[in-house]
């Protein structure tokens, strides 16, 4: 019996466009970024941010020396990359042969870190279109909240997105705060800054473990864990709980810090510089995380500003926008602190800003606890936070005003407030529209990882697939800001 006939071999698909002129030795590392005009600031962002741009560093000696990031040295019989106009050639020489696959990844896929679905058109294993598509974990939060006095919303806003609870606390309360034209005092304004810079590191923590266990390095997965589980028992040290603490109110927090806490802080930003000295000298010398994120997956900066993109992302292109500095929010004002900045706007920028961010964070906690006002920690407002428990059962008033506030809550003026602040991801904004009464008439956040994720199609059209897996992890997008 003979054997069966062979398939006859399809076209090779082309080659991806990938980034060969961004080359290790023409990025200037040392260069500050052009200042983009705004209308709403007089000065230009040199003149507002301290940059600190980000140092670009080779591969490790022994690794591949003297090669930069799409410089390397290829093994006999490997092709180089092709320029755009020889893809184009390549396409037209295979006429018929040319064929589209279009696949789903996800929703229900590990690599998407939560319900995302991509349509993804493929030829070979280049990526010709992709359409994220959403929706797979809508809650409603928002229309929850219309429902709700305000005393009662703040529950529903810190469980959008998961990963950054604090943050969703600030931007809605300080909205609030904003229509009820109150100021918190002192030591909340502290307090929630050690709280919000926590909660930036351990945002951090779960993306660069996650993002480096899609890149095969499992092991940073469970050294970022290991210090995200310290900050949550800080977390449930100063709040009771290790998520969704609703620490933040209208006015203030909710209680003063333990006896204890403030120690067991400075022990942890002791020891967190030296962990993150850990992971660098994981990837850094990683000739595998190197040439999967150098050169891969780079936006320019303008494309990104058209596009409404913030926060790392935006600041690993090279723009050095942060509102935490650019605007008189709680005590940032007052503190000293760097913007990292990227030169080149790929992968391994979007990674070094990212972890320059934690250090930053570390040093705004420590600052943040060397200058802790004495003080209340709410305002005394009994018509809009609660009366001290131990009132309760001597004074009547302290019990109707607790009554009062519990069943009905507090009225807020008519207006409207958009408050947005520096999270994780980029601005989270909070909009609240008020009418008078213990209800708001909406309340609308503008998420970065909706804003966000429209960049993954720049970022992956003419690349490989398996990039396009390192650039959703790059977007570290959270599904429940997403679908709200």
């Amino acid at each position: 019996m003979s054997p069966p006939a062979q398939a006859k071999p399809r076209g090779t698909p082309p080659t991806p466009k990938r980034a060969t002129e961004a080359r290790d030795e023409e990025r200037n590392p040392t260069a500050l970024p052009e200042a983009v005009d705004r209308d709403t600031i007089a000065r230009t962002e040199a003149q507002v941010i301290g940059t600190s741009p980000i140092e670009r560093t080779d591969a490790a000696p022994g690794i591949f020396p003297g090669a930069g990031a799409r410089d390397i040295a290829t093994d006999a019989g490997e092709t180089e990359l092709a320029d755009p106009a020889e893809l184009d050639r390549l396409g037209e020489s295979l006429g018929d042969r040319q064929e589209l696959l279009t696949i789903n990844l996800g929703p229900h896929h590990p690599a998407t870190h939560g319900v995302l679905r991509l349509l993804v058109s493929l030829e070979g294993e280049v990526v010709r279109d992709l359409k994220p598509i959403i929706g797979y974990l809508h809650t409603g939060i928002e229309k929850s909240c219309e429902k709700h006095s305000y005393w009662k919303v703040i529950p529903f806003v810190e469980r959008m997105d998961y990963l950054a609870y604090f943050f969703s606390m600030e931007a809605y309360c300080g909205a609030v705060e904003k229509l009820l034209g109150i100021e918190i005092p002192p030591r909340a304004s502290y307090l929630r800054v050690i709280h919000l810079e926590l909660n930036r590191i351990h945002s951090h923590l779960v993306w660069l473990g996650t993002m480096a266990l899609d890149l095969g390095a499992m092991s940073m997965f469970w050294y970022c864990f290991r210090e995200r589980d310290k900050i949550l028992d800080l977390f449930e040290m100063s709040t009771g709980q290790r998520m969704h603490t609703r620490y933040f109110q209208v006015g203030g927090v909710f209680e003063d810090i333990p006896v204890g806490f403030e120690r067991r802080v400075r022990a942890f930003c002791d020891e967190m510089p030296t962990r993150i000295d850990q992971y660098m000298a994981l990837l850094d010398r990683n000739e595998i995380f190197l040439r999967r994120t150098k050169g891969v997956g780079i936006v320019p900066r303008q494309r990104l500003l058209e596009l409404g993109v913030t926060g790392p992302l935006l600041r690993a292109a090279g723009e050095p926008w942060d509102l935490r500095k650019v605007q008189d929010h709680l005590c940032y004002p007052e503190l000293d602190f760097q913007i990292p900045v990227g030169t080149v706007g790929d992968g391994y920028d979007r990674y070094r800003v990212r972890v320059t961010e934690m250090r930053e964070s570390v040093k705004l906690v420590e600052q943040a606890l060397d200058g802790l006002p004495g003080g209340p920690h709410i305002i005394d407002d009994r018509k809009i936070v609660l009366p001290p428990r131990d009132e309760l059962g001597t004074s009547m008033e302290a019990l109707i005003h607790h009554f009062k506030l519990v069943t009905e809550g507090f009225r807020v003026p008519p207006g409207e407030v958009y408050f947005p602040i520096e999270h994780p991801r980029g601005e989270l904004g909070c909009l609240v529209v008020a009418d008078g009464s213990s209800k708001p008439v909406r309340v609308h956040f503008r998420d970065p990882s909706f804003v966000n994720i429209q960049a993954l199609r720049e970022m992956s059209v003419g690349g490989y697939v398996a990039d396009l897996i390192q650039n959703l992890a790059m977007l570290d997008p959270i599904l429940g800001g997403i679908d709200r």
